[in-house]
């Protein structure tokens, strides 16, 4: 910022004795290699920059320190200097284009962008191969379709960077790329396909591009739009538009490949083999079209460059290969892609497609034959309409002319948006077999191995994975592309279970995460590289040390007391055992308290009235002298090796009046009525956002959003009370448990909060989102 200031750039000026060039350094200008890598060129590269040094180098300097990532800049930034400007002088000596119109260059993105390399070589192998990967592919598409000399200088120096960085990190272990995930392999694929879609946009919009791949962008553009705009600017009357095959038509049509491009990168990221399909097919059309392109002088560079290109006809053939490379790179991959939308979304999509063509195509036919254009003319220019606006005859719009031309022009743009529509539809339509509810398998895995939190996995709104061999499973709910796990795996072999489960969702196009999970759980997690962070405390009462006697159970012995002596008594029951009278007072109760606190009931592992009447659900119920229902507590089953050894803590309910102290009383009831069973705990369950883990004590990311869990926790407190909640457990002693969520992509992180809170509360209407905000004012 300071050096723009100084030196004028900023203000339009531009100092040559500090910009590299094959001429500056032949004329003795040797320091022009630093400078350059310190003064922006202007306020646009400035930003540009500026934003890519906030985030490149920031990084870089986690991974190298502040020292090495300075010199690292300096180091890949001269040299990526001087290569490009060697790479510059031999294709000036070829006849290059780009080489010869390219001025000198000031740019310190050249600098960050060799840093940012170098750095890649210690980051993560999941970052590794994204900065790379993404990283050249941007690099090499700007190169190749803008063509200017900064591109190329960016490019020598990540080069560099690679160079310098696999130095640094000698003796370091290689993951190989047949070890990716689906999801990884996803990942890159679609930004791949996305990247070399938003190639040409740059190109459209600065209107530069001289690069191996202008002609494509040329034979999208079409000569007219040029003409259009020249003649009539910001003036599109009928009058103007009469003779050119220009237009907002023609301009919306050179954009249709780059939106249908992006489309399918979204759907490569699900794995919708619908979105394979598409690129390829876009691929293919776009090195046809390039090929007819390079062969037609109106649809190629200016017309001072048709014959430097021409003596060069191998640039030209790299226009051809690239989307022809982007479809090997999707059809090796295909098996990455195999997820199937419902039946009938495929025939749906063709129907939308072709009537929509039918309709747009009969109407341009209808405009051509009723100004006397031959009916077999007609036709084929109606095909035109859909392609791209290089390829469509200026002499019919000619004569056409006026409002008919300015309506045949909406024909093509609006097909391809109708098309949009439906393959976003499509797209995102559900998966063939995703609805993978198997209650009865669940439930019959759960009385081998449950864990404290596995019933909750049998509520509605859950579907199951079970391993092929049928000896365990998992719980999980689907929200935005993320398969939430309900806490730890259940059945038996729970590690066999975490990694089947991520191959299924892999599989399937989704994100797994782990969700409420105990410790070994986690061990399993870590072993797959995974990160993690805590989200909740369990508190788990050993009922082996559970008792009424002595002062530290005071707090609880006392409301114990008070019960018996104010003719409170506990009834342990199922709701299919209730009386009628009972379960209306129950119902009542519950509806009373949602309607007292007039604030979203959230779901997910928090269970409402529906869930108390499984029939293995058990309810503590504490009723009255007069027979009144005072409060409800509901009991979810544990169970190890076959064997009931403990319950669950799910619903609490008390109702208005009722006596203080109830809720002691109803847990004191249960624990004692468990441990004359003979069980082996009691657990009470965790509550979201209440743990007492410390920020300062995680890592990375995880430690920004345990930061930010912790003040929505405070935050949250006066409307649902979950750490006075984790406060009222602790009278009874508990062992605490740290659940963890788990997850494999850092970079989801926040994509995932926001799944975790859809998955709490699904249903928020406006007026239950003005009485939250106004519980918190309060």
């Amino acid at each position: 910022m300071l050096t723009g200031l100084a030196f004028g750039t900023l203000r339009g000026a531009h100092p040559f004795r500090l910009s590299v060039s094959p001429a500056g350094l032949g004329e003795g200008r040797w320091w022009t290699p630093l400078t350059a890598l310190l003064v922006p060129d202007s306020v646009i590269e400035l930003v540009l920059t500026l934003a890519l040094a906030i985030i490149g180098l920031g990084y870089a300097e986690r991974l190298l320190g502040s020292l090495r990532s300075a010199v690292a800049f300096i180091v890949t930034g001269v040299l990526g200097m001087l290569a490009g400007v060697g790479v510059q002088a031999l294709s000036m000596t070829e006849g290059a284009a780009w080489a010869r119109i390219s001025g000198p260059v000031l740019d310190p993105a050249v600098g960050v962008v060799g840093a940012t390399m170098v750095a890649s070589a210690l980051a993560p192998v999941l970052w590794r191969r994204r900065i790379r990967l993404l990283g050249f592919s941007a690099l090499i598409m700007f190169a190749l379709y803008s063509g200017d000399v900064d591109s190329v200088y960016r490019l020598c120096a990540a080069t560099v960077g690679l160079v310098l960085g696999a130095v640094l990190a000698r003796g370091r272990t290689r993951r190989p790329w047949h070890g990716s995930s689906y999801g990884e392999v996803r990942t890159l694929v679609a930004a791949i396909v996305a990247v070399t879609g938003i190639g040409p946009l740059v190109v459209l919009l600065t209107g530069r591009g001289i690069g191996p791949l202008s002609p494509l962008v040329q034979g999208l553009r079409g000569a007219g739009v040029d003409a259009l705009l020249a003649r009539c600017g910001d003036d599109l009357t009928n009058r103007c538009t009469v003779g050119l095959v220009g237009g907002f038509g023609p301009l919306l049509m050179s954009l249709v490949p780059l939106v249908l491009t992006v489309v399918a990168a979204v759907g490569l990221r699900a794995g919708r083999r619908a979105a394979l399909l598409l690129a390829v097919a876009v691929n293919l059309v776009l090195a046809a079209l390039t090929a007819v392109s390079i062969g037609s002088d109106d649809l190629r560079h200016p017309a001072e460059l048709t014959a430097i290109d021409r003596a060069f006809p191998g640039f030209a053939v790299v226009a051809i290969l690239v989307p022809l490379a982007v479809c090997i790179l999707l059809i090796v991959t295909r098996r990455r892609f195999a997820v199937h939308a419902e039946h009938g979304a495929g025939t749906s999509l063709a129907v939308v497609a072709l009537l929509a063509a039918g309709v747009l195509g009969v109407a341009d036919v209808v405009l051509l034959v009723s100004s006397d254009v031959d009916l077999g003319v007609a036709v084929l220019d109606a095909l035109r309409r859909f392609l791209p606006a290089g390829f469509t005859h200026a002499r019919i719009a000619e004569r056409i002319g006026g409002i008919g031309n300015i309506a045949r022009q909406v024909i093509g743009p609006l097909f391809w948006g109708v098309f949009t529509a439906a393959m976003l539809r499509l797209l995102r339509a559900p998966a063939a077999g995703a609805g993978n509810v198997d209650d009865e398998s669940y439930r019959a895995l759960l009385r081998v191995h449950s864990g404290t939190l596995g019933f909750l996995g049998t509520w509605d709104g859950n579907g199951h994975w079970i391993t092929p061999d049928g000896r365990g499973g998992i719980a999980y709910r689907l929200v935005s592309g993320f398969a939430i796990s309900i806490g730890d795996p259940v059945g038996a072999d729970p590690d066999a279970v975490v990694r089947g489960f991520a191959d299924f969702c892999d599989r399937q196009g989704w994100s797994p995460v782990l969700y409420s999970v105990h410790d070994p759980t986690l061990l399993t997690a870590q072993a797959l590289g995974w990160r993690h962070m805590p989200v909740a405390e369990e508190t788990v009462v050993p009922l082996e040390r559970f008792s009424l006697d002595g002062k530290a159970w005071a707090k609880v012995r006392q409301p114990y007391r008070r019960a018996d002596r104010d003719g409170l008594h506990a009834e342990w029951t199922r709701w299919v055992d209730l009386t009628s009278g009972m379960s209306a007072q129950l119902d009542a109760l519950s509806e009373q308290w949602i309607a007292e606190k007039a604030l979203p009931e959230m779901g997910f592992t928090l269970g409402g009235i529906e869930e108390l009447k499984d029939p293995e659900t058990a309810l503590m119920i504490a009723i009255g002298p007069q027979g009144e229902l005072q409060a409800v507590t509901s009991w979810l089953p544990v169970h190890d090796g076959g064997e009931l050894v403990g319950w669950t803590l799910d619903f609490m309910r008390r109702a208005d009046g009722s006596m203080p102290g109830v809720m002691e009383f109803l847990l004191a009831s249960a624990a004692l009525r468990m441990k004359a069973d003979g069980l082996a705990f009691m657990s009470l369950s965790g509550a979201p956002l209440a743990q007492t883990a410390d920020p300062d004590a995680a890592e990375g990311e995880s430690q920004a959003m345990l930061g930010l869990l912790t003040w929505l926790g405070g935050v949250l407190e006066p409307a649902y009370g979950f750490r006075s909640l984790l406060s009222f457990k602790a009278k009874f002693h508990p062992d605490r448990h740290a659940l963890h969520m788990a997850y494999p992509d850092p970079a989801q992180l926040p994509a995932i909060g926001m799944a975790l809170g859809r998955a709490y509360l699904p249903h928020v209407t406006t007026g239950e989102y003005l009485a939250l905000a106004r519980t918190l004012r309060a």
